[in-house]
């Protein structure tokens, strides 16, 4: 069993991750009494302080690629203590070859890079009537980075994975905060741990992968949502069945079909949380900007899970209609592509700018979310105000 450091503070991983951004204040103990903390440089929005949970700002995300210091940070247990001894990564279970991988001996392997949106599943949750509990993500908990390393199925296939092998079982160095706490077991099918495009990445935007984004290592599973994303990834294991424990067994699951709020649903009406749905959002101007009367450009980004996004549509003001918007760059699955629409001849007066996407799978995005006791998934239609003087 592998032993961590528990004392590692907050402080020191937000250092590592953002370049020595501090933290103002404690952090936020009730959605209710306090309102978010901002991280000083970095402009992140504290949605908890232990586990560590930051929020990009929207207007971060205004670009093709999310810089790293302005990437939000899911955690779900203790920080691990990073460098004290040589990194491994362990694979094995149903495996005629197991074997240990120094970071050195995967960066001698062949080396891909993807871009990929990493969206938390609960990105949107503080959206969702009646409200949840759980971290209140607005719209920010998502990022699109270009990550580098080796592909997941070049490590099992070196392993020789048997016929008996329908799951991958993965495992992260972050110790629970007590005994009582289990570990954050996740696995992934075979089928999607063989997807030449799952990585086990070691690169984000062309540097190390950042502490507190999973460094040295972690799992990147394009068009999924990110609970599949492991970080400080330590153990493979291929197993028959799913990974046992709570965030597997009771945890990312999603009703089949629509239930109405408060719902109590069998186990059997669950399935689990995999692919991220159809969404967009307004990167630029800001919701609650004061513009200038004329032309204005509005910009954002769009994607979706399987499949690629097919168009972008923009209504201005409460009764107009769609219009197109133009989407730039090339589709790829897992991917986000960048949009904008001239805003012309703009008049005084306050404005709601509506976007939703849709994409090659048919879907588009709604109104609003259908209601799920997690708050996962959310994609209502994207909006904002501003006013024209």
């Amino acid at each position: 069993m592998l032993e961590f450091d528990r004392s590692i503070s907050r402080r020191t991983a937000l250092r590592r991750t953002v370049g020595g951004v501090l933290v103002c204040g404690s952090g936020v103990a009730s959605l209710e009494t306090h309102s978010p903390v901002r991280a000083d440089e970095a402009g992140l929005i504290v949605r908890n302080s232990r586990p560590l949970d930051l929020e990009t700002p929207v207007t971060a995300l205004d670009g093709w690629l999310t810089p790293n210091d302005q990437f939000f940070v899911r955690s779900h247990l203790s920080t691990p203590a990073i460098g004290l001894a040589p990194w491994s990564l362990q694979v094995g279970g149903l495996a005629d070859h197991p074997r240990a991988w120094s970071l050195n001996e995967l960066q001698k392997l062949e080396q891909v890079k993807i871009p990929a949106v990493l969206q938390c599943a609960g990105n949107g949750r503080a959206y969702f009537r009646p409200r949840l509990p759980g971290v209140q993500w607005e719209k920010g908990a998502v990022g699109h980075a270009e990550w580098s390393g080796v592909r997941l199925v070049d490590l099992l296939e070196r392993a020789g994975y048997q016929r008996g092998a329908g799951h991958v079982h993965l495992l992260g160095a972050d110790p629970p905060p007590s005994p009582k706490t289990p570990r954050f077991l996740r696995s992934i099918p075979i089928e999607r741990a063989l997807d030449p495009n799952t990585l086990i990445a070691t690169h984000m935007n062309g540097e190390p992968l950042p502490f507190l984004h999973g460094g040295p290592m972690r799992l990147v599973v394009p068009g999924w949502a990110g609970n599949h994303w492991l970080k400080w990834l330590r153990q493979i294991s291929l197993a028959k069945d799913e990974a046992p424990g709570t965030y597997q067994q009771s945890g990312y699951r999603m009703p089949k079909s629509p239930a109405p709020p408060g719902a109590v649903l069998k186990p059997a009406d669950l399935v689990p949380l995999t692919v991220m749905n159809v969404k967009s959002l307004i990167t630029a101007p800001a919701d609650g900007s004061m513009l200038k009367a004329g032309n204005h450009e509005v910009r954002g980004v769009a994607w979706t899970g399987d499949g690629h996004v097919t168009k972008v549509e923009y209504a201005v003001g409460p009764n107009s209609p769609w219009r197109p918007a133009t989407l730039q760059g090339e589709p790829r699955q897992g991917s986000w592509r960048t949009w904008k629409f001239a805003w012309e001849t703009a008049q005084p007066g306050k404005y709601t700018i509506r976007v939703r996407a849709s994409d090659s799978n048919g879907d588009t995005q709604p109104e609003t979310t259908a209601w799920n006791k997690s708050g996962y998934l959310w994609n209502g239609i994207d909006r904002l105000t501003c006013e024209v003087r």
